[in-house]
């Protein structure tokens, strides 16, 4: 009877005589499995239902290349790494390569390696069992088992910490994992894709990264070029995040004006495509005709070195320095400015308070700067 059951869908079946509490267990244990369906078959139809989200606009050289290349390796099942500046739309060539891959009728998950703790992302990942820390009051699978057949996404992979890395290795190579708090092994077929907006090898060679994870990760590497590298998108981008923003406020799509355009054009978007959409939401927003003229976005152009002035700060790239210690003597002199305050550096210098409190984490960590910042 059990069996019959089992065959014609049943989650479980326990045997009597049973006590109250396992069949609380076990009924617990159904509903959130079918959560866990349910947020699945959510997944699976938003990517029918927002296939135009998960696309790459521009019709410039490098675009067309980028494109050919995630054609040929979304048809591999090897793991692809993403790697491009912040705001470039790595996660956007993440789904297409998902999209294009033979398991795009299975789901695809993603996490955000740089926005959980160490604890967190593991059992975000591996899962764990009832009881294995102090708020595990019930099973719980991780992303690697519930993506099983599709597709994982570990988004700035980079910001893994070492024994987490460790693990992710074993999966890579091995395609087996145990949940936190567990000694049974289970296996995985994923596929993963990871993208970073920092140099791994230059990670590697400062042992930050684990060279043999680095190597795991990057089969198939995909660079996703800066939006200042093919300005002539610019344009269509603009577009593009004009007509969604009209779309999903049920209104007619305004314009740029030809001289908004040229200003767009020239500007060199040190926030990338990111930068551009936000642009373009607030013009759309707070323009009063149908074409937003160049002098109601020309002050949001320049905001980033208005900000810095008024706060008097000064930056000169000395040739003899890299990008990030440039990042890491403005960040320093400006907390330092507001008495370490976080939310208002982070407001002056036009980041969020999570970017700042991990970039501080990992210089901390590498005895960059003071461990009282």
């Amino acid at each position: 009877t059990a069996v019959h059951a089992m065959k014609q869908g049943a989650f479980d079946y326990i045997q009597k005589p049973f006590e109250g509490d396992q069949l609380i267990m076990t009924v617990r244990r159904a509903v959130e499995h079918h959560q866990l369906r349910q947020e699945n078959e959510a997944l699976r139809e938003s990517r029918s239902t927002d296939r135009n989200r998960h696309r790459l606009v521009g019709d410039s050289q490098v675009m067309r290349q980028l494109r050919s290349q995630v054609e040929q390796v979304a048809a591999s099942h090897g793991t692809v790494l993403i790697t491009g500046e912040s705001g470039t739309g790595k996660e956007i060539v993440a789904h297409m390569v998902h999209a294009m891959s033979p398991r795009r009728k299975q789901v695809m998950l993603a996490v955000n390696c740089a926005a959980l703790s160490e604890n967190l992302l593991e059992s975000e990942l591996f899962g764990h069992e009832k009881g294995a820390f102090t708020s595990a009051d019930a099973m719980r699978r991780g992303r690697f088992e519930l993506a099983d057949g599709g597709t994982l996404l570990l988004d700035e992979v980079s910001e893994v910490s070492p024994s987490i890395q460790a693990k992710l290795l074993r999966v890579l190579q091995e395609r087996q994992f145990e949940r936190v708090g567990s000694s049974i092994t289970m296996e995985a077929d994923v596929r993963v894709v990871a993208t970073t907006n920092r140099e791994l090898d230059m990670a590697v060679a400062d042992a930050s990264f684990r060279q043999d994870l680095f190597f795991r990760l990057n089969v198939l590497p995909v660079h996703v070029p800066p939006l200042r590298d093919r300005r002539e998108d610019v344009g269509q981008l603009a577009e593009h995040f004009l007509a969604r923003q009209a779309m999903r406020d049920g209104r007619e799509p305004k314009h740029f004006s030809g001289d908004a355009l040229n200003l767009l054009h020239d500007y060199p978007w040190p926030g990338n495509v990111r930068e551009l959409e936000n642009i373009c939401e607030r013009a759309g927003v707070l323009a009063q005709g149908q074409e937003i003229q160049a002098n109601l976005i020309r002050p949001w152009l320049n905001a980033p070195k208005a900000t810095a002035a008024s706060h008097g700060l000064e930056v000169v790239v000395a040739d003899n320095r890299t990008l990030e210690e440039v990042e890491r003597e403005v960040i320093v002199n400006t907390l330092g400015r507001f008495q370490g305050h976080r939310q208002r550096t982070a407001k002056a210098l036009g980041i969020g308070v999570r970017t700042l409190g991990l970039k501080l984490r990992k210089w901390k960590e590498q005895q960059l700067v003071a461990p009282t910042l």
